[in-house]
């Protein structure tokens, strides 16, 4: 592979604290794993839920809500953008994701998605808490004063 797909979910670190990180593997059918490797995945209004095994109600499965858009060079069996996709993960880390997001305000969220060495598509997906305003306002003053200070040492070296 000669380049590198990673769709990054740039709203994430704004909006929230993040945790704990996962990498998922995703289910993909048909045209999807050709349209991520064209870019055209979007994450910024995607999120992960837990949902009940079918047939086993005491074991969960995690699903992605994400777009990814239409595949260009598709036919009529092309995927449909929105919909539903089965996160794969060990039973393990379901239970954990499973107890870290009981309390409030924690929520499960992906971070990117990317090809790894193998070319297989993978989630990174994160245990996250949300954000104040006053909280999105102090990251912003302390990125700034990093970005100056940053230029100073450049300045000076």
């Amino acid at each position: 592979m000669s380049e590198k797909i990673n769709i990054k979910n740039k709203k994430a670190f704004h909006d929230f604290f993040i945790e704990e990180k996962f990498d998922a593997g995703i289910v993909l059918y048909g045209t999807e794993i050709k349209a991520i490797r064209a870019g055209k995945a979007g994450l910024t209004d995607s999120y992960c839920v837990l949902l009940p095994m079918p047939g086993k109600p005491e074991r969960k499965e995690l699903w992605i809500k994400m777009n990814i858009s239409e595949y260009s060079h598709g036919n009529l069996n092309n995927h449909e953008p929105r919909r539903d996709r089965k996160l794969l993960l060990k039973a393990r880390e379901i239970k954990k994701l499973e107890r870290k997001t009981q309390g409030k305000g924690v929520s499960i969220i992906p971070l990117r998605v990317y090809i790894n060495e193998k070319g297989l598509a993978k989630v990174e997906i994160s245990i996250a808490t949300g954000k104040k305003q006053f909280d999105k306002r102090e990251t912003l003053k302390q990125s700034d004063s990093k970005r100056e200070l940053d230029r100073v040492m450049k300045k000076n070296v």
